[in-house]
Order: structure tokens, then sequence, then C-alpha cells
């Protein structure tokens, strides 16, 4: 039974790391190269990271620099950003492009908040349906009579416990990168 509590701390890990690399992509008061893993660019028909066909950096706290290594490609990058969710108009020199985020409003980081307090709520619920999962293996595996009622017991106090502690630590994420967001 103790190889079922070692899968259960690695699905109850899954959701955590999942809303951590989520919330690289919020974007706060500073440039982030996170908010560029999603945009795609076709490169000799394949479509392909920006990071596959360009040097990126972050020159300033609210800049990105995209340098491709064919300059042929500039076009097509600034395409690829434009249509992304950034929202960023592209700034293209015939050599580079320079993203340049604008300063946050109030209510542009109140808004960015409570989207990282719903992506963190979505982490607890998936989270919660894991111990509904274990919960019910156990409890099968009582009435089929390899568990006695004690030990049923003391295996949900151990379910719950690791629930517990999952949802804390994804409140304590909610909450730094909310810190991260309203700092100004």
């Amino acid at each position: 039974m103790e190889e079922y509590f070692e899968e259960l701390a690695a699905e109850m890990e899954k959701p955590v790391k999942h809303l951590r690399a989520e919330l690289t992509k919020v974007r706060t008061g500073r440039a982030s190269l996170a908010v560029l893993d999603d945009i795609r660019v076709e490169y000799y028909g394949a479509p392909t990271p920006l990071s596959g066909v360009a040097t990126l950096s972050v020159p300033e706290p609210r800049m990105i620099i995209v340098k491709p290594w064919d300059p042929s490609m500039l076009p097509e990058l600034e395409r690829a950003i434009g249509a992304s969710s950034l929202g960023i108009t592209p700034n293209n020199d015939g050599k580079i492009i320079r993203l340049v985020f604008p300063e946050l409003t109030g209510d542009r980081r109140k808004a960015l908040c409570r989207q990282v307090g719903e992506r963190g709520e979505h982490a607890k619920v998936v989270v919660r349906g894991v111990r509904r999962d274990y919960n019910d293996l156990f409890k099968a595996s009582q009435k089929e009579g390899e568990l006695g009622e004690d030990e049923l017991k003391r295996f949900l106090e151990r379910v719950q416990e690791r629930t517990d502690a999952c949802c804390k630590l994804i409140d304590e994420v909610v909450k730094a990168k909310e810190t991260e967001i309203l700092e100004v």
C-alpha cells in the first residue's frame, strides 16, 4: 500500500508544477522570456519556438530583444509575435525586434491577480480530484477485505494531510506571484 502513497505524492505534485509553469508566463512589471515560450514561427515548414531561430535577451527590465540568426526571418518573427496574445507591437529595425512592455496599470495588476487566483483554484480542484480517486481506491480495497476499518481511516487521514499540504503550497505560490504583480 505504501507505493500508492508515492503515486499519490507524484500525482498531487503535477498540478503544482503545472501552476508554476503557467505563472511564469503571467506578465509582471518586468519582461520575462517565459512569455515567448508559446510563440511558434514557421521555419522550413515546421513550427519552431522563437528560441530555436533567434537569440532572446532582456537588456532592460521592460524590454526583450529578439535577434534572428537568419535576418530573412525578421518579417515572419514579427508576424508571429504580433499575432500572439502578448498584446505588444514588435518594433523591427531591420536587424532585431524590440518588444517594449508598457508599465502595468493598477486595474491591469488587479485583473492579473484575479487570473492568478483562478489558476490556483483550478490547481486545487485537480488536487482534490486526485484525493477523491485515492479515497475511492482505498474504500474499494476495504470493501474487498484488503483493509481493515482502522487502516482505512489512517490511509484516508494520510491522503487528507497530503491534500492539505499541496493546497497550502498552491496558496503560497499564488500569494508570491500576486506580490510580484502588485510590486511597483
